[in-house]
This record gives structure tokens, sequence and C-alpha cells, in this order.
């Protein structure tokens, strides 16, 4: 994928030294809170800069003014045309459109680009920037998976389950929605 360029923000392919950036969000606790991993210290964020340089799914979000890496996008294709966002996010640069902005440009690109027919995505109930993020971008909600996955385990190691939100949106109902995101 070609690089996107929005007013504030750049979406490009991960680069290998995107590392420092990438610990200094996946380092916090309250960002990966309902994410599949526990923090992340140095070495591990090198490794995970190095993984995402050679992964197709992964984009890095910077800021346009000083390529800052302030999060990244998650996008890959699944069955019948489909494909599955996912977003992270320094926690530093949230709540002032970022993931709202490179969502929205990145879904517009699948939809006019790649042949996109629908795309969805997951998140857990309890986090709400994240499924009114989704509801900003014209996504619906499709159901509640009740106890659907478990990142974490309890002290005795037991899964502590998640409840998930699962939303989606259509190509057509982009077309419709798309100049009132």
């Amino acid at each position: 994928m070609e690089n996107i360029i929005t007013e504030r923000l750049v979406i490009r392919k991960f680069e290998k030294d995107d590392w420092q950036d990438l610990y200094e969000y996946l380092s916090d606790e309250e960002v990966v809170k309902f994410e599949p991993y526990h923090i992340f210290d140095e070495k591990k964020s090198k490794e995970e800069a190095i993984r995402r340089s050679g992964d197709n799914n992964f984009y890095g979000v910077c800021l346009r003014e000083n390529k800052k890496l302030i999060g990244n996008l998650y996008f890959s294709k699944g069955d019948f045309d489909t494909w599955e966002l996912g977003y992270v996010f320094n926690g530093k640069y949230q709540g002032q459109g970022y993931a709202t902005e490179s969502a929205k440009a990145l879904i517009n690109y699948a939809f006019t680009n790649l042949n996109v027919r629908r795309v969805v995505a997951m998140c857990s109930s309890k986090n709400n920037n994240s499924w009114k993020l989704l509801e900003r971008l014209g996504m619906r909600r499709e159901g509640l998976l009740l106890q659907n996955v478990y990142f974490k385990t309890d002290n005795n190691g037991e899964p502590i389950w998640m409840d998930t939100y699962k939303y989606a949106i259509l190509k057509s109902e982009w077309e419709n929605l798309k100049s009132n995101i």
C-alpha cells in the first residue's frame, strides 16, 4: 500500500527505526489494557518494530509535521472481501481525533482501491473509547459476543474472559456516509 496522507497525518508501512516511538506507547499499561499482550520493554519493542516492518497488515500513523509515530493501524484481509481493522494509539495523543482521522482515511482507501466489500472491527465492551470511535466512523454494532476472548489470566492462571462488540460497515454504507464523517 502506498502512503496515505491526511491533513495532519501520514499512514505508512512500519520501519525498523520506529521502535522508540512504539516503545513509548506499548510500554504504557493504560494503552495495552485491552490488547492481546502485556506492556513491552525496549528489547521487545525493537523486535516488534522489525516484525511489523515486514508485515503488510500493520501501518504506522505519524504526525505530518515531524514524522513522529503516534500509533498504528492493523488492517487484515479475511474471507469474502472482508477486512478487519484494529488500532492502538499513544496515550499522549488520544482524544485529539487522530484515530478517527487515520481510520477514516484507511477505510476510504480500502473501499476505493483494494476492492474491499466489508470492514469489521472488534473491541472490548468495556473499551468505551474504542466502540465510540467505531461509531464515529459510521460502523454499526452487529453484536455482543459474551466471553468471546481472553488475553490475560488471573493470579491462578485462569482466563479472564472478555465480552466483545463486533462492528462492521459495507462499501455501499460507506459511500452513503463518508461525506458526513
